[in-house]
C-alpha cells in the first residue's frame, strides 16, 4: 500500500478515538482544584491551628504536599489519580514530587546508587537546571536595570 503523508495522517485521523475534551478538562479542573483546596487547608490548619507565621506555615504545607505525592506515588495511588485527572494533577509542587518519586520507583531494583538516586532526577534533572539558569539570568537582568 504506497500512501502519501496526507493520506496518512488523514487516515490516522479518521481512526483515532475522539477525546472527551469537555469531561477531561472538568476532571481535570476538578482534581487540580482540590489539591489546591488541600493546600489551602492545610495552611489554615498550620497558620491558625498551630500557630506557625505565615512563612512557616507555607514551608510546612510545601512538605506535607511533597509528603503525600511521595507516598501516593509509591502506593500506585498517584498514578492512577493522574490516569482520571490527566493535567489536574501537574499542580506544581504535587506533579513535581511524582515526577521525582516515579522514576525512583521504578528503577529501584537497579540498586540504591545506580537506579534510585540516578532515576531519580532523570525528569526532574533538566527542570531543576533549567530553573536555576533562568534565575541566574534573571537576578543578572534585575542587578542591570538596577
Amino acid at each position: 500500500m504506497n500512501m502519501s503523508n496526507k493520506d496518512y495522517a488523514e487516515l490516522v485521523k479518521r481512526r483515532e478515538p475522539k477525546s472527551p475534551l469537555g469531561a477531561d478538562l472538568v476532571k481535570a479542573f476538578t482534581v487540580g482544584g482540590l489539591i489546591c483546596c488541600l493546600g489551602q487547608a492545610l495552611s489554615i490548619l498550620y497558620g491558625e491551628v498551630a500557630g506557625l507565621d505565615e512563612e512557616a506555615a507555607a514551608t510546612a504545607v510545601s512538605m506535607t504536599l511533597i509528603f503525600l505525592s511521595a507516598l501516593l506515588t509509591g502506593l500506585n495511588v498517584y498514578d492512577r489519580l493522574a490516569r482520571f485527572a490527566g493535567a489536574g494533577t501537574l499542580v506544581p509542587i504535587t506533579g513535581f514530587a511524582n515526577a521525582m518519586a516515579s522514576p525512583a520507583m521504578e528503577y529501584r531494583s537497579e540498586g540504591f546508587v545506580l537506579g534510585l538516586a540516578a532515576k531519580m532526577f532523570s525528569i526532574t534533572g533538566p527542570v531543576i537546571v533549567y530553573g536555576i539558569a533562568a534565575s541566574v539570568v534573571y537576578g543578572l537582568i534585575l542587578c542591570l536595570i538596577k
